[in-house]
């Protein structure tokens, strides 16, 4: 009767079951094992999944599921790893023998003399409501759609390659006003993109260094990312991570920041340079951007801490703090093209390329050569442009072993000095053919980050030669087929205006006496010049600055682009000489790279 009564109040209200379970366990728990009540709670309850997890290729896939049986007294998980050949009636008999194997047990411990029975528990699984095939093999159990296993009087719903959260993070530093996304995330059977995520704050501040696991969350925002405001400072965020993949949803899976939402530091000078790109533009314009974001590898040593950034605080050079600001400064450009320069392969995958692709970008990363773990990463605005090919190349390779740079490599060649130098040099050239979406126009972009040395002008004109010369020669496959193509090249160049790089982009021509060719007395070039026919222009000029320290400050970056087939419409103002000698230099608390970001809005020039 009490059972009855029990199950009359949970199939009114499932509060109330909830409500009962919590309330009065021990009774509750006496009253649901009963035989009779157990029947009526599966007749009130979806069934409880079982899950097969099986990746295409493999020779084996796992299985797994909880079972549960008051009378019996047996509540545990059972996994299983079997091979893809096996017959289902083999690994029916395999899941059986295991349950029995586990009833054996318990009976063991009711007393040393009681003998123990034999098999007792039988498995079946059905395939849209008839008795799977013996015989056949396990791979065609996993092609199923509609299966169910039952063991006893318990049915299990079988799902194959459920979407599951393996593991999951949150960032250590947290800023207000700075946007927050998993510092970790590992999705199976599901994409990052398609996942359900809810953000909780703690209801009350949390004291520093106390964990926050029992304090009450609260929901405020849902989305891949959220940003904290003032009203966080002091308080714990909670994520929680549905994965889902079509009309398959797996177990969310939460996790609670091991600190809590500090202040921000207050105006950065990106901020008002946002307000010059508040919008994505359309029709023929589109904005780009090319920034060095000055690599972890290159700021995390005593030396980048007590000799290159000695005005940074260490705090704000750490990357944890530093792809906060970076985060919120390049999404808050809008740009339709973005190409970085000394980017880490782990902040790419765990930062840029979420964040961005959440955002509607498409990411590539390609590593420098050699044991350098940075490299340069692109993305471009999917609703603006399709990627129709994409390449790197090693400009050491290249001048050594392609004939398009038979020249080049003559004069290489006859010093070995220069030799040894140039082929030692990892630098290299990630190459993008755009189409843009609305004008259907091609672009050839490339970005590259040249060789940095006081003494290597020869080797930086070399390398930007080589640069330009692919890319042209890419252009013209694509004019050659009908196409209307443009040709941009940006980077960190580490050559300032007066030098041979921007005379050869800009007026087309290097004679064989320019004394870049002489940087290096050991490793001069000899009988050679180099020319171009494109109009090329910078886009933003030729700044005062664009690197910025303590021991260096001029203009390193550019953005350079066919004069004749664009038109520049707005150069985003760079940050005042005063807003980099605020903190004497940057990195800074307000700044997180020792270059600022180009910026410029493009208009694509009909042509005939």
């Amino acid at each position: 009767m009490w059972s009855d009564l029990v199950f009359w109040f949970c199939r009114v209200s499932w509060p109330v079951y909830c409500w009962l379970m919590l309330r009065f366990p021990r009774i509750f728990h006496r009253i649901l094992h009963t035989s009779q009540a157990r029947q009526k709670l599966l007749k009130m309850t979806s069934y409880p999944d079982a899950y097969f997890r099986f990746k295409d290729g493999c020779e084996t896939f796992d299985f797994c599921f909880y079972f549960e049986n008051a009378s019996l007294k047996v509540s545990r998980n059972f996994n299983f790893s079997r091979r893809v050949t096996e017959t289902v009636g083999e690994f029916q008999g395999r899941v059986q023998a295991n349950l029995d194997k586990t009833l054996a047990k318990k009976k063991k411990k009711k007393g040393k003399d009681e003998e123990v029975e034999g098999p007792c528990v039988k498995v079946e699984f059905k395939v849209d409501g008839e008795s799977a095939d013996n015989d056949a093999n396990c791979k065609e159990l996993l092609s199923s759609s509609k299966m169910t296993m039952h063991i006893l009087d318990s049915s299990y719903k079988v799902v194959v390659n459920a979407p599951v959260v393996r593991s999951m993070a949150l960032p250590e530093c947290m800023l207000a006003g700075f946007p927050v996304y998993p510092s970790k995330l590992e999705v199976e059977f599901a994409e990052k993109k398609d996942c359900r995520f809810t953000w909780f704050r703690s209801a009350k501040p949390v004291q520093q260094d106390k964990t926050c696991d029992s304090h009450k969350f609260e929901e405020v925002a849902s989305g891949f990312t959220y940003t904290p405001s003032a009203e966080d400072v002091g308080h714990a965020i909670k994520l929680r991570c549905e994965p889902v993949r079509g009309h398959l949803k797996g177990p969310a899976l939460e996790f609670v920041s091991k600190g809590i939402v500090s202040a921000g530091p207050g105006h950065c000078p990106f901020n008002t340079r946002h307000s010059f790109t508040q919008e994505f533009l359309s029709g023929p314009n589109f904005r780009i951007m090319s920034y060095n974001i000055l690599a972890d590898c290159y700021a995390d040593s005593d030396y980048s801490r007590e000799v290159l950034f000695p005005y940074c605080p260490p705090y704000a050079l750490a990357i944890d703090y530093r792809k906060q600001l970076l985060a919120k400064e390049i999404s808050g450009y809008k740009s339709d093209l973005i190409f970085l320069q000394e980017v880490d392969r782990k902040v790419f995958d765990v930062d840029l390329e979420p964040l961005l692709s959440n955002m509607g970008y498409s990411g590539l990363f390609s590593k420098k050569g050699g044991q350098i773990s940075e490299g340069i990463a692109s993305f471009y605005y999917n609703k603006t442009f399709k990627l129709e090919h994409q390449e790197y190349i090693t400009l050491s390779n290249e001048i050594n072993e392609n004939p398009l740079f038979e020249s080049i490599r003559n004069a290489v060649h006859k010093n070995e000095a220069l030799k040894s130098r140039i082929l030692d040099r990892g630098s290299i050239l990630q190459v993008l053919v755009l189409r843009h979406i609305v004008t259907n126009h091609i672009f050839v972009v490339g970005s590259t980050h040249l060789y940095f040395h006081p003494d290597a002008d020869h080797v930086r004109l070399l390398q930007a030669a080589t640069c330009l010369t692919y890319l042209q020669r890419k252009r013209e496959e694509y004019l050659n087929s009908g196409n209307k193509c443009s040709l941009i090249l940006c980077g960190d160049f580490n050559s300032t205006p007066p030098f041979g790089v921007y005379k050869l982009m800009t007026e087309g021509s290097i004679p064989k006496d320019y004394p870049d060719w002489r940087s290096n007395e050991s490793e001069a070039v000899e009988d050679l010049e180099l020319s171009h026919p494109m109009k090329i222009s910078s886009a933003c000029g030729c700044p005062k600055f664009t690197n910025y320290t303590v021991g260096f400050a001029d203009c390193l970056d550019y953005i350079f682009y066919q004069n004749d087939h664009l038109r520049v419409t707005q150069v985003v103002p760079l940050p005042s000489e005063e807003e980099l000698r605020q903190y004497d230099a940057i990195p800074s608390v307000v700044q997180p790279s020792d270059h600022v970001a180009l910026v410029a809005d493009l208009q694509i020039i009909t042509l005939d």
